[in-house]
């Protein structure tokens, strides 16, 4: 007679805490914008080596931070709207915030200043804005671009980030008002997902006010073209908190496919990457400018890249086992906590190897990746452990849910 045995379903997807695979996410996104500008600044994505163009698809990490921060900040708010639990109190929410990025930055932002553009100290209103993240609404007449100082130019999405900071409290507060009017779990969380829905449709609302009637390209950096990104990672903070809540729901049986399709989705991922890094989502160089088309596309594909990407590491169950293995190994986990000063100092690291070797957009991309890799890599060891990790050590947040 043979012996049936019951088929094990996987657990609940995790709610608070820390999620060791979600290091690994973390530091994927910031080793492929590392690629990116190192391929950027070594003259490869402008196609001046073959195959070049797919080194644009490194810009996928910034919509995986962003898709985290999504869902690791507002999980705390989706729970307290599903499951009756107070939401995080604001003050103590913006002082994790503040004390997680701000002094780390302030560091960066000083050497910069001090060491490349001393005869701008005196700039008092640049220097404001560079110290608050405000920087890329007024840019200054002596930045290359709206993204403010060349050796920190990759920070406008931590701009981007603070604001979505900032404005969580809010924008958490008036999605439960409207979540509360369902009479159950299924419909307040059904609710929830709609109003997350229509607030990543800002993104693409206002692509197209960027270009129509008049084409604003500064507008490019500003937070409201990225909510769609943000909005992603708050859709899979409601459904992780909707399964847990409720097993047999809709949302615990998606969970559970998409952390058992793990490998489909990490496929499409990839198919969307190569698309994503393609002329469809934008111009391969800085000179040429894109248009309201593939700026809807640079949208659409990469956060659907960053999607397929983070959803089974972030519906999958604490001890998923290839998510464990791959994504929340003790190296990826190291690589995790010392992905924010990577993503800093990257481009001092970039910039000054170009500067000295004299091969800036005409660099050797074997030879440089390699050295730039392992730099930005040390110079975030390097911060991590000499200002984030102390300033951690400040305080101890009563609910770790709410942070990253």
């Amino acid at each position: 007679m043979t012996r049936i045995v019951p088929v094990q379903r996987p657990g609940a997807p995790q709610v608070s805490g820390h999620q060791n695979s979600l290091d690994g996410v973390r530091a994927v996104a910031a080793l492929s914008v590392l690629v990116f500008h190192v391929a950027l600044n070594a003259g490869a994505v402008a196609q001046q080596i073959r195959g070049g163009w797919a080194f644009n698809g490194g810009q996928v990490g910034v919509a995986v931070f962003f898709v985290l921060s999504g869902l690791l900040l507002y999980r705390p708010w989706a729970h307290a709207a599903l499951g009756g639990r107070p939401a995080p109190h604001t003050g103590d929410y913006l002082l994790k915030r503040a004390l997680r990025i701000l002094p780390a930055y302030w560091v960066l932002v000083v050497a910069v200043m001090v060491f490349a553009h001393r005869d701008h100290l005196t700039d008092g209103g640049a220097l404001l804005g560079l110290l608050t993240l405000t920087h890329i609404y007024f840019p200054q007449d002596w930045w290359a671009n709206g993204l403010g100082p060349r050796e920190i130019g990759q920070v406008w999405s931590l701009a981007v980030e603070a604001a979505f900071y900032v404005t969580l409290p809010a924008t958490a507060a008036l999605l439960a008002r409207f979540a509360r009017r369902g009479t159950n779990l299924a419909e307040r969380a059904r609710r929830l997902l709609t109003a997350i829905g229509a607030y990543g449709m800002i993104s693409f609302v206002f692509t197209i006010v960027m270009y129509v009637p008049d084409h604003h390209p500064s507008w490019g950096v500003w937070p409201l073209r990225y909510t769609a990104w943000f909005g992603v990672g708050m859709a899979f903070a409601v459904l992780t908190v909707w399964a847990r809540e409720d097993p047999r729901s809709p949302a615990a049986r998606f969970c559970r496919t998409i952390a058992g399709c793990w490998g489909t989705c990490w496929l499409a991922a990839l198919c969307l990457l190569l698309i994503a890094a393609s002329p469809i989502t934008g111009p391969l160089d800085l000179d040429t400018t894109a248009n309201v088309w593939t700026s809807t596309l640079h949208i659409l594909v990469f956060g659907a890249c960053a999607a397929f990407f983070v959803g089974p590491a972030a519906l999958a169950p604490a001890h998923h086992p290839v998510m464990s293995a791959a994504l929340g190994n003790p190296f990826m986990q190291w690589l995790g906590r010392i992905s924010y000063g990577v993503f800093l100092w990257q481009m001092v690291v970039i910039l000054a190897w170009y500067e000295a070797t004299g091969r800036l957009f005409n660099g050797n991309l074997v030879t440089d990746l390699f050295v730039l890799s392992v730099g930005a890599v040390l110079a975030g060891a390097a911060g991590y452990h000499l200002t984030e990790r102390p300033v951690q050590t400040l305080y101890r947040p009563k609910d770790r849910a709410a942070g990253t």
